[in-house]
């Protein structure tokens, strides 16, 4: 419990949307002392109009407005990933990799450190409990919105100086609590998963302009054979069916990239599931001696967790997951990330090799 909240100092990440300016006014009427910040990621005219409907919340709630430059540590830690790991036959995930080296890197240290704050919040879905000194991270209200898959990188540093407000709110009261307080955010709509590739453009077309095309072959997983042939296997990843164009007896669907000799293999829907898969750069939340253990996993966001036992190899800072009923579509670059059986709270993840 946080007492004295006039005193207690607290920086909002304000992208100017819907959940962190309603952050702003939870934090605000509950008594602390807030400020914002917005993290300019891109120099350009998106991130300008980002900049100005964060400082009209700002500015409506009458709080501090910062905003800090970063686009080229985001161009180095978020840009500069996303494109190598398309380039290594990777399917990348940025907003892991800004949450930790954007926002709950460099804004956190910004706000604690040069602002003197005593707590940085943001609008994410997630709760924060404290467990005999140690914090974990459980799901919030509401549990269409796991976004503790995000944050699984985050230690006890961070976790120690964060607040969710929103963690007891479903979407909607979110959406008429700004409805009500005339929040500039009231309209706004969700915000896009890539932050740096704005509409019309595409995942697709931004990867056609970077990298370009090269002819290279699908291949058939099972016996080797050539199926056909596409125009540059970074416009594909594992597990997906559309736009292969090859008729076959039974649906395609990529099952594997070769980065090196641009290859392509596809399968039938049996060849994409796995019974275990191997992670690296194994990461825990809090102190975790286990080296075996039964957990709840996820291998990408947009899934149901599942049983499985995470043997740990704390030399390598690897693990491997067996899961107690195969899952499909084990993609390279995804994030692996691992729940308490009981209680769901976030033991940690790694990346998928």
């Amino acid at each position: 419990m946080i007492n004295n909240k006039q005193n207690t100092k607290v920086a909002v990440a304000l992208s100017g949307g819907l959940d962190s300016s309603v952050t702003c006014y939870l934090l605000k009427k509950q008594g602390y002392d807030v400020c914002s910040i917005t993290v300019r990621m891109v120099d350009d005219e998106k991130f300008d109009t980002i900049v100005k409907n964060a400082k009209s919340v700002a500015q409506k709630l009458e709080i501090p407005h910062y905003v800090l430059d970063l686009s080229k540590e985001f161009k180095k830690d978020v840009i500069d990933y996303f494109e190598n790991s398309y380039r290594l036959g990777k399917t990348p995930n940025p907003c892991i990799l800004c949450n930790r080296t954007i926002k709950w890197g460099r804004l956190f240290d910004y706000a604690i450190d040069t602002l003197g704050c005593d707590y940085v919040a943001s609008g994410h879905y997630a709760r924060i409990l404290d467990d005999n000194g140690i914090k974990k991270m459980y799901p919030a209200c509401d549990e269409r919105k796991d976004q503790q898959y995000y944050l699984f990188e985050l230690g006890q540093k961070q976790l120690s100086k964060i607040l969710f407000p929103l963690s007891d709110y479903v979407k909607d009261e979110i959406r008429q609590i700004a409805i009500d307080n005339d929040l500039p955010s009231k309209s706004s709509k969700e915000s896009q998963d890539i932050c740096f590739i704005t509409k019309p453009m595409t995942t697709k077309k931004y990867l056609l302009d970077k990298f370009g095309t090269q002819k290279g072959d699908f291949v058939y997983i099972k016996d080797g054979k050539k199926l056909g042939s596409h125009d540059g296997f970074w416009q594909y990843t594992i597990g997906q069916r559309k736009g292969i164009g090859i008729a076959f007896e039974e649906p395609l669907y990529v099952v594997k990239l070769d980065a090196e000799k641009n290859i392509v293999y596809v399968g039938t829907k049996s060849d994409l599931y796995s019974d275990s898969v191997v992670i690296s750069d194994v990461k825990f939340q809090y102190p975790f001696e286990q080296e075996s253990f039964q957990a709840m996993v996820k291998i990408r966001y947009n899934m149901q967790a599942q049983k499985a036992i995470v043997t740990y190899d704390k030399n390598n800072k690897t693990a491997k997951i067996d899961f107690e009923t195969p899952v499909s579509s084990v993609t390279p670059g995804q994030a692996v990330v691992f729940y308490d059986v009981r209680d769901k709270h976030l033991i940690g993840g790694g990346w998928i090799d």
